[in-house]
């Protein structure tokens, strides 16, 4: 029996309603941004004057009121500075709620290959994240090449953007078919209630048609909550676009993330988690138990740490 069918056995095994608190899961929350403004030099992001402006560490995280219960967290940087990595792999070094970390690395920096391949040698270093303006017309084969060297260094990319990413995601996808993808925040769609926008729906079937490309349930509550206001908390609200990415995905292929602590102004984490781990749960204990940490084992190879659990 492989580690995914132990799991699910184990899952499914527990007693309990997935109605009220629900079985015991082991729950990865795979979107997460930590920082100190507080060091020197600062960082480059978040700005001065946003309220997400102050320190925001793992323990931080910990301390949310969950709707069920994070067991450990794959940390996304947004910093484009590299250093900001090795801060990101010193702080994960003595806690092992952190079992991954998505960098920011320029794969059109002429040291990108020796900087992705210095980081690579430490475990936790699990990928790198782009933005999808660098996916659009035709890729220099530069560029190309740091992505093939990310599939060799055995590396995720994710990929950010609006909701043209899908579509650009299939035609990496199939330039670089041994590259793991990772389609973050559903492609920023705008959530309305209402049956998505028909080309981000085209774009989403094109990209879980390839193989080596996953997609991020996250920023759900942002994409509701765009004209103002706190995001609606009625998960039929979210039932379209949801119903959407799991149609196209299927049980394995759909990720959970919060993109904490950026959803704070659309939604505490509680109501945040609530909305996707419900629906998920919805599909059954085998797509939930994949939604909360197995696909994700699946993309991005997160590590096992003792003592997390």
């Amino acid at each position: 029996m492989n580690r995914r069918d132990s799991l699910l056995v184990a899952a499914a095994s527990v007693a309990g309603s997935l109605s009220a608190a629900g079985p015991v899961l082991d729950i990865i929350d795979c979107h997460t941004h930590f920082y100190d403004p507080s060091r020197p030099g600062g960082v480059p992001w978040p700005g001065k004057g946003s309220s997400l402006y102050r320190t925001v560490l793992p323990r931080h995280l910990r301390e949310q009121k969950p709707h069920r219960k994070v067991t450990g967290t794959v940390i996304v940087e947004a910093s484009p500075l590299v250093g900001d990595n090795d801060w990101l792999l010193d702080l994960a070094k003595d806690d092992p709620f952190i079992v991954g970390i998505v960098g920011n690395l320029n794969p059109d920096d002429p040291m990108f290959a020796n900087h992705a391949r210095r980081l690579a040698r430490n475990a936790l270093f699990r990928g790198i994240r782009v933005n999808s303006g660098l996916l659009k017309g035709d890729i220099p084969k530069e560029r190309i090449a740091s992505f093939r060297l990310l599939a060799e260094l055995d590396l995720a990319l994710d990929v950010n953007g609006g909701p043209e990413t899908p579509g650009l995601l299939a035609g990496l996808a199939r330039a670089v078919p041994g590259l793991r993808i990772v389609l973050n925040h559903i492609g920023n769609v705008e959530v309305t209630g209402k049956a998505p926008p028909a080309g981000w729906l085209a774009g989403i079937r094109s990209a879980a048609e390839r193989p080596n490309v996953w997609c991020k349930v996250s920023a759900l509550v942002e994409g509701a909550a765009r004209r103002g206001g706190k995001a609606p908390t009625d998960p039929l609200f979210y039932k379209p676009c949801l119903d959407a990415v799991w149609t196209a995905f299927g049980d394995k292929k759909l990720i959970y993330g919060s993109n904490w602590p950026v959803c704070e102004a659309a939604a505490d984490y509680e109501a945040m988690q609530k909305i996707s781990m419900d629906d998920a749960a919805s599909r059954g204990m085998a797509a939930l138990a994949g939604f909360c940490s197995l696909n994700a084992k699946d993309a991005y190879k997160w590590i096992e740490r003792p003592g997390r659990l």
